[in-house]
Order: C-alpha cells, then sequence, then structure tokens
C-alpha cells in the first residue's frame, strides 16, 4: 500500500516540476513579447516627434510664403478682405415687437378643441 502510494506521489512530483518548468517558460516568453512591444512603442514614439518636429519647420510662415508667392498668379490667391467676411450693418435687426398673433391664434384653437395637425393631415388625405 505505501509502495503505490510512494509511486503515485512520485509521478504527482514529477508531473508538477514539468508544469512548473512550462510556466516558467511561458513567463519568460511574455516578458520577453513585452519588452519587444515596448522597445516598438519607444521607436514609433520617436519617429513621431521627429515627424511632428518637421511638420513644425514646414508650417513656419518663412517657409510657406515663398511657395505662397510662386503660386499666387496661377491659383489666383490673395490676402483676405474685410468686406469678405461681411458687416454688422448687412445684419437684419430683430423685430421691436414680435408678432403674437398666430400663437395666440393656435393657442386659442387648441382651447376651442380644434387641432390644426389635424386639419392639415386630412387637407393632406393622410387622415
Amino acid at each position: 500500500m505505501i509502495r503505490n502510494l510512494n509511486i503515485i506521489l512520485i509521478f504527482t512530483s514529477v508531473l508538477m516540476l514539468s508544469g512548473v518548468y512550462a510556466l516558467k517558460f511561458s513567463i519568460e516568453n511574455t516578458a520577453s513579447e513585452r519588452t519587444a512591444l515596448i522597445s516598438q512603442i519607444s521607436a514609433q514614439e520617436g519617429e513621431l516627434s521627429l515627424l511632428k518636429a518637421d511638420w513644425a519647420v514646414l508650417n513656419q510662415p518663412g517657409h510657406i510664403d515663398p511657395i505662397v508667392r510662386r503660386h499666387e498668379m496661377m491659383l489666383a490667391i490673395g490676402p483676405v478682405k474685410q468686406e469678405q467676411f461681411g458687416s454688422f450693418a448687412a445684419l437684419r435687426m430683430r423685430p421691436a415687437k414680435p408678432d403674437n398673433a398666430g400663437l395666440d391664434a393656435l393657442f386659442l384653437s387648441l382651447d376651442a378643441g380644434i387641432d390644426p395637425i389635424d386639419a392639415i393631415l386630412e387637407l393632406e388625405g393622410i387622415e
């Protein structure tokens, strides 16, 4: 009986030992993948900062102005004028007193039990 128990315990310990080693190698593999991803992210962040620096240089007015001057005649472009935006005088003024007659008529018809939407639907032939 003890001999059978010893054999079972030896097999169990061998299986557990192999499981521990498999887990160790799995964790090492995951750690190496993580390290590779961190280095890839770091490299991409470096490239991104380089691209942002290039973009900042290319967007400077001193860099863009000669290009604009070269193509100004062909594209028929020019500086923006204030007249292009309009003026306050061109805006319509709000009426001094709003016209309440329409709303009053609507509320009176609703109080009388007449729904104007139903009348419109009947004229359209929907209801």
